[in-house]
């Protein structure tokens, strides 16, 4: 009986859209990787090949996900596959975390967060990928921004889903000390993803995110990554001050889009990772009706923001924009008043009915996404 309700739940893992055989979309046209690198093998999946001097679109999924759980709903979405006639895209599963991945053997060390980073660029190399425009949730947003502070040149732009800049601090890891007394691998992750309302109310996609991560991935191999990301280090960002330091300071020198769920447990360190950044590139996105894992949840929404975010970039000049409305909000919770979210994505191209602001307004704004 629970290995027939498995094979039932998990099809709303699976694509919005299929071929008509009923194959992942994502499978077509698709060569899948194992990368070797200074800190391992790297399985990796890549869709369509470079396109001229246009960069490749780089996914990292979170914890308790791979690739395909983490981003099929997106990418399978039909405004995504218009991005997708644009760019090719290399997707990367974290050691371990693949569809069918071996148990790791006795003893073996599972990379750290910055050494997961480090592993990227000699990836890109092979594959002849010159540069990329990431798109990371959780711990796969960390890692890209890590890559990004290490070789600003690969990474044009960065889509942040859930971006969590600090170190885990002595409260927090009270906190996961006592909870893991009480909780299993699984219930910790699923505190990670989802927020106490969404674990009680929206049981559908609880149930089957559940089943895929105690069912789908090595446990052994899930804790190995849960524990790398568990330890990360603070990433070592600072908003730069006009005038002063913005050529020297160390932040992002990308375009960057910060997205989370207005109800995600992630609300809070993607605020504080906004404070941090170059308010001229950066846009924090936070999403109406929308939980821990927007890409699943929203595809729709995120892929038009992310149309949107590289018609900015100066790509695909062209893409129609419906949904997106600019509003300003001055609440704390949300975004802090010198937390300005302008970029420069939002000066090229605004959609009809959103505000424009000049740049000499600091007043604090956010994008929310509406149906």
């Amino acid at each position: 009986m629970m290995e027939e309700l498995h094979d039932v739940q998990l099809t709303e893992i699976k694509p919005l859209l299929t071929g008509q055989n009923g194959r992942n979309l994502q499978d077509f046209d698709c060569q899948e990787h194992d990368v070797e690198t200074a800190h391992g093998v790297l399985h990796v999946t890549m869709r369509g090949v470079a396109k001229g001097n246009r960069p490749t679109i780089l996914t990292y999924h979170d914890i308790g996900l791979n690739h395909k759980s983490c981003f099929n709903s997106l990418f399978n979405y039909e405004d995504m596959q218009e991005v997708t006639q644009h760019f090719s895209v290399l997707h990367v599963d974290a050691p371990g975390q693949q569809e069918n991945a071996p148990v790791f053997p006795t003893g073996y060390q599972y990379p750290t967060m910055d050494e997961l980073a480090e592993m990227l660029p000699s990836v890109l190399t092979q594959l002849q990928v010159k540069s990329v425009i990431g798109i990371g949730v959780g711990a796969g947003a960390y890692i890209l921004t890590k890559l990004a502070l290490n070789e600003p040149s690969l990474v044009e732009g960065l889509v942040l889903i859930n971006i969590d800049p600090c170190a885990k601090g002595w409260v927090d890891w009270a906190a996961s000390k006592l909870s893991g007394w009480t909780s299993n691998l699984v219930d910790v992750i699923m505190g990670h993803h989802f927020s106490t309302d969404e674990l009680t109310d929206n049981k559908e996609i609880i149930q089957t995110y559940r089943l895929h991560i105690s069912q789908d991935i090595p446990q052994d191999n899930l804790a190995m990554f849960y524990n790398s990301y568990d330890t990360r280090t603070e990433l070592q960002m600072e908003r730069p001050i006009p005038g002063l330091n913005e050529n020297t300071v160390t932040t992002l020198r990308c375009p960057a889009l910060l997205v989370v769920g207005d109800t995600s447990p992630a609300v809070d360190v993607v605020v504080e990772c906004n404070s941090r950044l170059n308010p001229t590139k950066t846009t924090l996105l936070k999403m109406a009706d929308c939980g821990g894992l927007p890409q699943v949840v929203q595809p729709g929404k995120l892929a038009e923001a992310f149309k949107y975010f590289v018609q900015g970039m100066g790509y695909m000049p062209t893409a129609g924009m419906t949904r997106l409305v600019r509003s300003r909000t001055h609440s704390a919770s949300s975004v802090g008043s010198t937390d300005g979210v302008r970029s420069r994505s939002a000066t090229n191209a605004l959609p009809e009915g959103a505000n424009a602001t000049s740049p000499e307004h600091t007043a604090a704004h956010t994008i929310e996404m509406t149906a």
